[in-house]
């Protein structure tokens, strides 16, 4: 793709108190496609659309959702520094302790707390400044920032730096208070233009948002969480299963220099070229999760057919849901005794289904290791 640059992608503004802010232009920039942007782009769509038709076929999407959100909550989170794992959240939301932190889980707990939010809120709203708002106040309830204005748009001037640094020798200043409300007017309205390729029009939202910063805190996460519910509002996905959290966590410094690059020198091109990869990269990667999965779940169901009680079958959509368990949340959630749920799972543990994970005699944990093992499984890069 060969792009009609501006040097830079916006403009510095000398505000008061001597530092220069940046203005980023309104979007869309102009932009001459290419032959190497047409063929990144198929094979985007084209990955995308097998997950679509993956994810239409699940049995129970919103089972497998579930995880996969999860996942992107960790990976996210962890970008921003937070060092909590998939499987201590994943425990501790089926009843178990854990180790770490309850700030770090919290943190991350909000993340997912925040995407299912807006999941359901495009039901009744679409993307918006409102439902970003919305969103940050649901992502910064009482964790490490939440004392800065959750749900409120910055009045202050923020920065991007090395730990320590000033407004005079930060790496990157956003626009100032006073240009804030008009870039974003600017930016919500090209959310609801239709006349770009979707996916086209999500990397440059992306890096749009990024580059207005309109929060004190908390804007790399709401700006990733933007990304899946724009692709859930544009119905490119039935279920939300692709996140890009993954790609950008592995390719932490190739992501902010692609971002900077547009800034400083309008260099949209590897931007749009590096986001586009990211989505196809990480299609294929939760297609193969997800087939991995479902063979997984089909093979256990058969091999559950031959038990006496329907208790095992109820127990394998929950480790679908969240491969951790304990009797105790089994039996409440399934509606069974105590009991019942108990023996359920000795029988799924002699299946070689679950272990026990726990060396405690009460409150004993078990997971399903294998359906662990495919969500933690590092992402694959390259195709």
């Amino acid at each position: 793709m060969m792009i009609q640059r501006r040097k830079p992608s916006g403009q510095k503004k000398r505000c008061q108190g001597g530092y220069l802010a940046f203005i980023p232009d309104p979007l869309p920039p102009v932009l001459e496609w290419s032959r190497r942007l047409t063929r990144v782009l198929s094979d985007a769509d084209r990955l995308v659309g097998r997950l679509a038709g993956e994810g239409r076929r699940l049995p129970n999407p919103h089972l497998l959702m579930r995880p996969f959100l999860r996942r992107e909550a960790v990976l996210s989170s962890r970008i921003e520094g937070t060092q909590a794992t998939l499987g201590e959240l994943l425990a501790a939301e089926a009843g178990a302790s854990v180790e770490r932190s309850g700030a770090d889980l919290r943190e991350v707990g909000n993340y997912v707390a925040a995407l299912e939010y807006g999941i359901k809120r495009l039901k009744t709203l679409p993307l918006s400044l409102r439902l970003v708002r919305e969103l940050h106040r649901k992502l910064m309830k009482g964790v490490r920032g939440g004392v800065v204005t959750p749900g409120e748009f910055r009045r202050t001037q923020n920065w991007i730096g090395e730990q320590g640094c000033t407004l005079e020798n930060a790496s990157y200043v956003p626009p100032p208070p006073d240009e804030l409300i008009c870039c974003l007017g600017d930016w919500e309205k090209f959310l609801h233009d239709r006349t770009l390729p979707p996916l086209v029009q999500i990397a440059l939202a992306h890096y749009q948002f990024e580059a207005i910063h309109p929060f004190l805190d908390g804007n790399g996460r709401v700006g990733r969480l933007l990304v899946t519910l724009f692709l859930v509002e544009r119905d490119i996905l039935p279920t939300p299963l692709l996140y890009l959290s993954a790609f950008f966590e592995a390719t932490r410094r190739e992501y902010y220099e692609r971002l900077g690059g547009v800034s400083s020198r309008g260099e949209w091109l590897p931007w749009l070229e590096y986001f586009l990869n990211g989505v196809a990269r990480q299609s294929e990667d939760a297609l193969q999760r997800a087939e991995q999965i479902n063979k997984l779940l089909l093979a256990w169901r058969q091999a559950a057919v031959g038990l006496r009680s329907r208790t095992p079958a109820l127990l394998l959509d929950m480790v679908a849901a969240n491969p951790f368990l304990t009797v105790k949340n089994a039996a409440e959630k399934i509606g069974i005794a105590f009991t019942t749920a108990q023996r359920a799972m000795r029988k799924l543990e002699k299946l070689s289904i679950l272990r026990e994970v726990s060396e405690a005699k009460r409150g004993r944990i078990y997971c399903a290791r294998q359906i662990l093992e495919i969500l933690e499984r590092p992402a694959r890069l390259s195709p």
